[in-house]
C-alpha cells in the first residue's frame, strides 16, 4: 500500500464531508491515527508557523483558546513556548480525547465553529486556530464569534489557504471586520507549503489580527 497516497486521500476525505455531523464522525474515526498521518507522515507545518508568529505577539500569562484544537499539536507547541493557560475546543470528541493525553490544556469543550460559541464575551486574551478555517470546515462567519470572545487588545492568529481566502468569502469578511473597527491586521506570513511530504501542492498563510472591539 502507498502510505503517502493513503494519507493524502484521508485529508481529502475529511475535507469532502457533506455536513458537520459527517465531519465530526470522520474526525472521530481518524483521531487515533491523526498525529501519525498528518504530523509525522505528511509533515504538517501549520502549527509550527502559527505558534512562532503567536509567540512574537502574545504575552505568556494569558488565557488562550485553541479553536479547533484537534489532538493538541498546537497546545503542545504553545506549552513548549511557555504558555500554560490553554483551553481546547473542537467539534470531535475523539480528537479531544487524544488531546487530553498530552496534558497541556486546562479545559476541554466540544463545540462547533460557524455558529454561536458557548463562551461569554471577552472570555479569552488570545485565540489560535490552525487548519480549521478551510473548505468543508469552519466558514468565514466564524470570525465574528472569535472576535466576540476575545477581549479588546487581544490577538487572533489563524491559518488560511490563499485560495480559500480569495474564493470562500474570507477576504471580504476580514476586510469588512477591519472596516467596521472590530480588529486590525498585525501581520500576515508568506505562503508556505503546509504538507511538504504530501503530494498536494497546496499552501497556507498565517494571519494575525488584534481585536479592537468585541
Amino acid at each position: 500500500m502507498d502510505i503517502e497516497k493513503d494519507r493524502d486521500e484521508r485529508v481529502q476525505w475529511i475535507c469532502s464531508s457533506k455536513d458537520n455531523k459527517e465531519l465530526e464522525e470522520r474526525y472521530n474515526q481518524w483521531a487515533k491515527d491523526y498525529d501519525t498521518d498528518l504530523d509525522e507522515g505528511l509533515g504538517w507545518m501549520g502549527p509550527q508557523h502559527a505558534v512562532e508568529l503567536f509567540a512574537r505577539l502574545v504575552p505568556k500569562a494569558v488565557r488562550i483558546l485553541d479553536a479547533g484544537a484537534g489532538t493538541g499539536l498546537v497546545g503542545e507547541l504553545l506549552t513548549g513556548q511557555g504558555y500554560n493557560n490553554i483551553v481546547a475546543m473542537d467539534l470531535s470528541s475523539g480528537m479531544l480525547e487524544e488531546a487530553r493525553k498530552k496534558n497541556v490544556y486546562r479545559e476541554f469543550h466540544q463545540m462547533m465553529m460557524g455558529g454561536p460559541l458557548d463562551y461569554a464575551t471577552d472570555s479569552f486574551d488570545a485565540v489560535i486556530s490552525v487548519g480549521v478555517l478551510t473548505e468543508g470546515h469552519a466558514p468565514a462567519s466564524s470570525l465574528d464569534e472569535l472576535i466576540r470572545i476575545t477581549r479588546p487588545g487581544g490577538y487572533i492568529v489563524f491559518s488560511l489557504r490563499p485560495d480559500v481566502y480569495r474564493d470562500n468569502g474570507f477576504k471580504e469578511k476580514q476586510n469588512a471586520l477591519e472596516a467596521d473597527g472590530k480588529w486590525k491586521l498585525v501581520e500576515v506570513s508568506e505562503e508556505f507549503r503546509h504538507l511538504p511530504k504530501g503530494k498536494a501542492d497546496a499552501y497556507h498563510q498565517i494571519w494575525a489580527y488584534q481585536v479592537v472591539s468585541s
